[in-house]
C-alpha cells in the first residue's frame, strides 16, 4: 500500500479529484465506460465538487455508494443527500448516473440483493470497480464494515445490512466486492485518524480496514492524520 502526505485536507481532496479524473479517461479509453463507488465524508464531498472541474468523460461516468444509512430520501444523514448536492450541481452527469442504495425499501435483505444486481449491470459479474474511495473511522472501520458487527464475515454477498451504528443501521459494500476493485483510494485526514492510520499500512485485520486488500490501494493523508507515522512510512509531503 502506497501513501503520499499531504498539507491538508483540502488538498488530499484536489489531488484525490486529480487522480479520479486520471483513472475514468483510462477507464473509458479502455472498456468504454468508468464505475466508481464513493463514501461518505466531508473531505470527500470537497473531492467531488473539484473532480467536477478536471477532465473526466463524464457520460461514460457511473456512480455508486459504498454505503449508506437506513434512513428516508432526503434526510441529511444520509451520503446521498450530499452525493447528489456534490456531483449534480458541479458537473454535468445526468441524475441516472448516480446509482442510490436502495435503502427505503421495506424489505432490506431483498434490497441488498437488489443493489448487487445494479452493481453486476454496471461493472460485470461478478462486479469489479473500476475505483472504490474509502474512509477510515477513529475505531477502524471502513465503509460500514464496523468493529464487532457480523457483516464483517460475509464472504459471498457483495451488499449487506448491518447491526446499528452511531444510531442507524446500514447498507454497506462488503469485503468481497472491495477486494475485487480495480483500485483502492483511502482518504484519511483529521488528528482523530492519526492512532489508526498505522494501522491500515500495516494490514492489522484486528481493525475492519485493515482487511481491505492494500495490493491495489493508495492512500492519500494529510499531515493531521499522518502524525503517527514513522519517517520511513511518509513516501511524499507536499
Amino acid at each position: 500500500m502506497n501513501i503520499e502526505i499531504y498539507t491538508d485536507a483540502d488538498v488530499v481532496a484536489q489531488k484525490a479529484a486529480a487522480l479520479v479524473a486520471t483513472e475514468a479517461r483510462r477507464a473509458v479509453a479502455a472498456r468504454g465506460s468508468f464505475v466508481m463507488a464513493v463514501s461518505g465524508g466531508h473531505t470527500p464531498w470537497v473531492m467531488l465538487r473539484a473532480l467536477a472541474a478536471e477532465d473526466v468523460p463524464w457520460d461514460a461516468v457511473h456512480v455508486a455508494q459504498v454505503d449508506e444509512r437506513i434512513a428516508p430520501a432526503g434526510d441529511p444523514d444520509r451520503n446521498l443527500t450530499h452525493l447528489r448536492e456534490s456531483l449534480l450541481e458541479h458537473a454535468p452527469l445526468r441524475a441516472d448516473q448516480i446509482h442510490a442504495m436502495p435503502v427505503e425499501s421495506s424489505n432490506l435483505v431483498a434490497a441488498c440483493a437488489q443493489y448487487a444486481l445494479t452493481l453486476k449491470d454496471l461493472a460485470g459479474s461478478p462486479a469489479v470497480l473500476d475505483l472504490v474511495h474509502l474512509g477510515l473511522g477513529p475505531d477502524g472501520h471502513t465503509a460500514s464494515l464496523v468493529p464487532g458487527d457480523p457483516v464483517l464475515e460475509t464472504s459471498v454477498a457483495d451488499v449487506a445490512v448491518t447491526g446499528t451504528y452511531k444510531g442507524r443501521r446500514r447498507m454497506t459494500l462488503t469485503y468481497p466486492v472491495l477486494n475485487r476493485a480495480s483500485r483502492v483510494l483511502w482518504l484519511v485526514t483529521g488528528s482523530e485518524k492519526a492512532g489508526m492510520l498505522p494501522r491500515l499500512l500495516a494490514g492489522d485485520a484486528l481493525i475492519p480496514a485493515g482487511r481491505v486488500l492494500a495490493d491495489r490501494a493508495l492512500v492519500l493523508a494529510d499531515q493531521a492524520a499522518a502524525a503517527q507515522l514513522d519517517k520511513d512510512a511518509k513516501a511524499e509531503v507536499a
